[in-house]
């Protein structure tokens, strides 16, 4: 479980701010999605060849 330390004088926003994407880091968003339902393989490999393709492309650019 990831966990922040509040800064002296930082707002509750930007603590908030920090730990969402200290969870989005830690992939726990993204397995709370994948267990919320059933997801057929023919879907999962979609989505799987969508990431790959997504992260050729951010490669690519990079260049």
């Amino acid at each position: 479980m990831p966990g922040i330390r509040v800064k002296d004088g930082e707002s509750f926003e930007s603590a908030l701010r920090r730990f969402k994407k200290k969870c989005e880091k830690s992939g726990i968003l993204s397995d709370l999605r994948k267990h919320q339902h059933f997801e057929k393989p023919s879907e999962r490999r979609k989505r799987k060849e969508n990431a790959a393709r997504r992260k050729a492309l951010a490669r690519n650019r990079g260049r």
